[in-house]
């Protein structure tokens, strides 16, 4: 199905670019109270997917960004649908109102959803980390599924990149997105050869300048080294990965504390809010994916999709790979 009002893009012939109404096979990542309008609306104005993310937000804040952002373009977006959200029934019925062009979830099965948003028209496309849950969305009905390795910054699964794309690729019918670790021209090359029709890039676009996250958390990435990514909150079933902080240290030990898992939740509520927002150093947590590290500086959205689609690049990272392998034939 392809969303109400857009118009096929044939410049990237069999990805996802004809079902999203796209130039690029570019998902922009759906980062809790960091894609907000002003992000979503640079990166669709530039080719790609801009996204909302309704995180824990409540349903006002986000029909106000769905009009903000309507009103800076009228290209196509997604908005991304955390299931966990204690609004998420109300952030549902908005997709149905608002025809939402394409609905993103995350954190659990939309299957209570997924018929309406597909009356209104909608695109969706659940975010997987197994097989499993890939050919469970696929006979939900799902259009395509985003499959995130554990590279990837905030909620994640257990598996990496390089195993969970092509095997959920090789299994389903449908197009599958890549995410997880994608940072440049060469990791783009690299998903489609692994069996993507498209890709979803999240931590770089932290570093754009349209991008209205704090400071703080902007100059964290762009100082993170490799050894800086962490995960925390394995405990409570649902492991989230963020930059070494005094609150990932405090997380890490609560894990192993008597409380465990009530420790952790309390811990962390609110904890993303604090570093987005207000750049908390103490009590904020910093969710970014393991390619912070190669993240060096803030550039316009539109550069950032430019530089990921860049001809001469992705040419030169599948040539570089063709001639290593073709070295001996």
């Amino acid at each position: 199905m392809k969303a109400p009002g857009m118009k096929a893009a044939m410049k990237y012939p069999g990805t996802i670019c004809d079902l999203i109404g796209t130039q690029y096979p570019l998902i922009q990542g759906g980062m809790a109270w960091v894609s907000d309008a002003n992000l979503a609306a640079a990166v669709s104005m530039a080719g790609g997917l801009g996204v909302i993310a309704a995180g824990n937000a409540p349903p006002e804040w986000v029909e106000t960004q769905v009009k903000l952002l309507r009103e800076k373009t009228d290209k196509p977006f997604g908005l991304n649908v955390m299931l966990l959200s204690p609004y998420v029934a109300q952030i549902a019925e908005l997709v149905y109102d608002l025809k939402v062009p394409v609905v993103i979830t995350g954190a659990g099965n939309p299957d209570a959803y997924v018929k309406r948003w597909k009356e209104a028209g909608c695109v969706v496309a659940p975010v997987v980390a197994s097989r499993a849950l890939a050919m469970l969305m696929e006979r939900m009905g799902a259009d395509f599924v985003i499959a995130e390795g554990c590279e990837a910054g905030g909620h994640i699964g257990e598996l990496t990149s390089m195993v969970l794309w092509p095997d959920i690729a090789r299994s389903v019918n449908i197009p599958v997105v890549a995410a997880g670790g994608i940072f440049d021209a060469a990791g783009v090359a690299a998903a489609f050869c692994l069996g993507a029709a498209g890709v979803q890039v999240g931590t770089r676009f932290i570093l754009a300048e349209e991008c209205t996250a704090h400071a703080e958390y902007k100059e964290r990435v762009i100082r993170a080294k490799d050894i800086d990514s962490k995960v925390t909150g394995r405990i409570t079933g649902h492991p989230v990965r963020v930059l070494r902080s005094p609150l990932q240290r405090e997380l890490a030990g609560a894990e192993y504390g008597p409380d465990g898992a009530v420790a952790v939740e309390k811990l962390g509520e609110g904890s993303l809010m604090r570093a987005v927002l207000h750049g908390d150093k103490e009590r904020g947590s910093f969710m970014t994916g393991q390619c912070a590290c190669m993240c060096d500086r803030v550039q316009p959205a539109a550069e950032i999709v430019r530089e990921l689609f860049d001809p001469a690049a992705i040419k030169t990272a599948l040539g570089g790979a063709r001639t290593s392998l073709e070295a001996d034939a």
